[in-house]
């Protein structure tokens, strides 16, 4: 099956990623941008109060931040970050993200080189 993607990924085409976010009142609202073999991007709405956990993710992220403020836990602290922020976290980082003036919207590309959990 493959996946649904806001970009097809045999064609060049640019996308409008304010008029692509879908924001709600309440909760996340995910949307898969691209995803290949190589790569994939997401772009997250989370509204003001919403957070994620920690966790880790086997592959690099790199994070832009594109409207509104949020925290993000790593290297044992919390951070604010703005639109505008990019914010890379190497694989096996452990991470969490919290919506503190929502809605807050960023961009996550992950790559594909995933790294064995168990070293």
């Amino acid at each position: 099956m493959i996946p649904r993607t806001l970009l097809p990924t045999n064609e060049a085409r640019a996308l409008d990623l304010a008029g692509a976010t879908q924001a709600a009142d309440a909760g996340i609202v995910s949307r898969t941008v691209l995803q290949t073999p190589e790569v994939r991007v997401v772009l997250f709405s989370f509204a003001e109060g919403q957070e994620l956990t920690e966790h880790r993710s086997s592959r690099r992220a790199i994070i832009h931040v594109l409207s509104g403020t949020g925290e993000f836990e790593f290297n044992g602290t919390w951070h604010t970050l703005a639109a505008g922020t990019l914010l890379y976290l190497p694989p096996l980082h452990p991470h969490a993200v919290r919506a503190t003036r929502g809605p807050f919207t960023l961009l996550l590309t992950l790559t594909a080189e995933p790294v064995d959990p168990k070293p």
